[in-house]
């Protein structure tokens, strides 16, 4: 390479234009001489004493010099240079003459084994159209928003043309932020101010900057900001600069005062991932394990940081299969640790978060780890934290402004895999969990007062129950139904979180307090949650317990057809409520024992043990399990053929309804044993239109299983072709669903 530009200019004015000229960004000259980015940053300033003689050797070589212009760097070198003198505010008029016209590029190289994320680099393109734009490429640590941008700025052939500017904010950095100070000076030494023009402050830094960007087309990408503060003085004037700023915040002050458009970046889809894994293993080891392949990118849950993790550690092991690496991986006591190499990996990046994130933020972070759900509201975090709704609902979202959670749907908020797993390995409050359990079996009770009013409830709350700082209301039964169909994956998850806990007293009181979803969805599948709450009422010898989870484990049996099986735990629940004096309880299994002999043909005994139930019922004063009895009973004797005492049954038991509700299981099975008893009497007409009647409250109330006992009857009175239709359907909607 040709001598230095000036053998009587200074060192940092002749090796910034050496860079320049060699076409070399900052970061490449820094990594080639072994220096660091901050300390080249200070010698092309001026800001430093003049270096060592090693290192000018060194740039001299990573800048491709001869030895007369190395000889010439060093002289420069030797003579060190003055600190430039603090000035004002204000900036001194720099003379246009001073300021190089050249278009300056401060990029770092692109990112090698890109792949893949097509709708991310149009959204890029298309939120950077138009005057002045600042663009905020956010998602979670660990999903390539850097790559992203680097990538789009080094592809973009519109591009601006009078220079890139980059910078890395280090808003996420072990080592702290950088000084903006710094960075605008290097900004400004790029667009060729020299360096004793350059203010010493912020203010007349960022104030210089804009003016000399006002008439350029600039491309500036700020790389991990930290919050919308840091990021505004280094945003350049002008109406034809493009602003990139990339962060794990959402930096939503920036949309308000700059109109900041945003570009989520999220994890990539299975296929990208095992293109990135190609990529950088090359196709023919990935092509080899297909499956491997994708199992891998499923367990590092699509984040190409824990993608290129693995694939470091796979390229190392060349003799290593895809599939032994995921069975690694799936073990999830160790899947964190072999997601980190050296200073880098998932657990890394997830640690450099929270440090940014306030105590109880972090705190409730920490809580949401034992969380074994799919999904949290600010009901569940205000008792994982044991804090008020308002401050669970604050730390919730300002997880999501971090991208620690996804908000779902409104109020639902979701985490990573392997978030959660990092989560989880911070939380050491012993009675986190049970604080859950407390709090899904307080709602539930909640929720069974507004889906079945009046019921009995189903237990006592255990003597170390820990009340909710807060309690979900339900306003009627649609709401309290919706929240069991929406909260059943959690319950259920919940159970089985409670159980591996040895939480018995929990375990089968919340399968329980399930049983008015259990009513509206009886062939879903309950019979092996049913069995863990029985293990646990039998594990902690609950008489009480047993009883009542053998009785609807019985019933659901009976309605799957079991009732051999069913048989012997209700049987065994009558028995064990009857020693225990619990006259409920043991009402409620005649009933159910009654169900599963009528389903043998047993039909007069089946009607005395519901005859039994009613007296139980009357005697505790209970109407709604009086009602419940006389219904069932009314449904023998119109099986059996007794059609008066079936009528007159089902009559007396609707007139123990304190107020009729159409949405109510047992209002709609008595007008349909109704309607059959008036059929099996002559009365054809008053008959079918007790059927309709029943037909329409079931699918008016989502009961498909009513719908199809009226439908039924119906069609055998009066077959049609309107009705044949709305039965397949509730028929179709019943065997479908799960």
């Amino acid at each position: 390479m040709a001598s230095p530009l000036s053998a009587t200019g200074s060192f940092g004015t002749q090796l910034l234009a050496l860079r320049r000229r060699a076409g070399l960004s900052q970061e490449d000259l820094a990594h080639a001489a072994g220096v660091s980015v901050r300390a080249l940053s200070y010698l092309e300033r001026g800001r430093s004493k003049g270096p060592q003689r090693r290192t000018v050797q060194a740039l001299a070589k990573a800048l491709g010099l001869d030895a007369a212009a190395t000889r010439e760097l060093e002289d420069a070198a030797s003579r060190g240079r003055p600190r430039p003198a603090h000035t004002a505010d204000v900036p001194h008029p720099v003379p246009q003459a001073t300021v190089n016209a050249s278009a300056p590029d401060l990029l770092p190289r692109a990112p090698r084994g890109f792949h893949g994320r097509t709708a991310e680099l149009a959204a890029l393109t298309r939120a950077t159209a138009g005057e002045a734009p600042v663009c905020l490429v956010v998602g979670p640590a660990g999903v390539g928003k850097t790559a992203l941008a680097l990538h789009w700025a080094h592809s973009d052939p519109a591009g601006p043309t009078d220079g890139r500017l980059y910078t890395d904010l280090r808003g996420f950095s072990d080592t702290g932020e950088v000084a903006l100070t710094e960075v605008l000076s290097e900004f400004l030494l790029a667009l060729g101010v020299p360096p004793e023009s350059i203010p010493g402050s912020q203010n007349g830094a960022a104030a210089l900057f804009r003016s000399l960007a006002a008439d350029r087309r600039l491309l500036v990408i700020l790389d991990n900001a930290r919050d919308s503060e840091q990021v505004r003085p280094l945003l350049p004037g002008g109406d034809r600069c493009v602003t990139v700023v990339t962060s794990r915040h959402r930096l939503p002050g920036l949309i308000v005062t700059d109109t900041a458009r945003p570009v989520a970046v999220d994890v990539l889809a299975p296929q990208d991932a095992t293109m990135l894994l190609a990529r950088i293993l090359g196709p023919d080891r990935v092509h080899a394990e297909p499956a491997a392949a994708l199992r891998l990118a499923e367990l590092c849950g699509g984040l190409p940081l824990a993608l290129r993790v693995v694939a470091a550690r796979l390229a190392g092991r060349p003799d290593w299969s895809l599939a032994a690496m995921a069975d690694e991986l799936s073990d999830h006591t160790r899947r964190l640790s072999l997601l980190d190499l050296e200073d880098t990996g998932v657990r890394a990046a997830l640690r450099l978060t929270l440090q940014q994130l306030p105590e109880p933020v972090s705190s409730l972070f920490g809580h949401l780890g034992r969380h074994p759900g799919t999904h949290v509201d600010r009901y569940t975090a205000a008792a994982l934290a044991g804090t008020d709704l308002a401050a669970a609902e604050a730390a919730l979202e300002r997880l999501a402004v971090a991208h620690l959670l996804t908000e779902t749907a409104p109020g639902r908020w979701t985490m990573h895999d392997l978030v959660q797993l990092c989560a989880r390995g911070l939380d050491a409050h012993p009675d986190t969990l049970k604080r859950l359990l407390d709090h899904y079996t307080a709602t539930a009770i909640r929720a069974v007062a507004a889906a079945e009013p009046g019921a009995e409830d189903c237990f006592p709350l255990p003597v170390d129950h820990l009340p909710p700082p807060a309690v979900r209301a339900f306003g009627d039964r649609s709401t309290a139904v919706a929240w069991y169909a929406a909260e059943r994956s959690n319950l259920t998850l919940a159970v089985a979180a409670a159980h591996a806990a040895a939480l018995h007293d929990r375990t089968w009181r919340i399968v329980l307090a399930m049983w008015p979803l259990m009513v509206w969805r009886v062939r879903d599948g309950w019979v092996p949650l049913l069995e863990t709450a029985l293990a646990a009422t039998r594990t902690d010898a609950d008489e009480h317990g047993e009883a009542r989870v053998r009785n609807v484990l019985g019933w659901v049996l009976t309605e799957e057809g079991r009732t051999p099986e069913a048989l012997v735990h209700l049987e065994a629940a009558s028995a064990l409520a009857a020693r225990a004096g619990d006259a409920f309880a043991e009402a409620n299994a005649l009933i159910v024992l009654a169900m599963a002999q009528a389903s043998l043909g047993s039909l007069d005994e089946a009607a005395a043990h519901c005859e039994h139930a009613v007296e139980l019922a009357r005697g505790t004063g209970d109407r709604r399990m009086e009602r419940l009895a006389m219904q069932h009973l009314a449904r023998h004797q119109t099986d059996a053929g007794h059609w008066p005492q079936a009528l007159t049954t089902a009559t007396h038991a609707l007139t123990l309804e304190d107020k009729p509700d159409t949405t109510d299981i047992p209002h709609v099975l008595l007008l349909a044993i109704r309607g059959e008893a008036l059929l099996g009497l002559g009365n054809h007409a008053e008959g079918t239109a007790q059927l309709h009647l029943s037909a329409r409250e079931a699918e008016s109330a989502g009961y498909d299983d009513g719908a199809v006992r009226a439908l039924g009857a119906l069609l055998r009175a009066a077959p049609g072709a309107e009705v044949q239709a709305r039965y397949d359907a509730a028929l179709t909607r019943l065997t479908t669903r799960g």
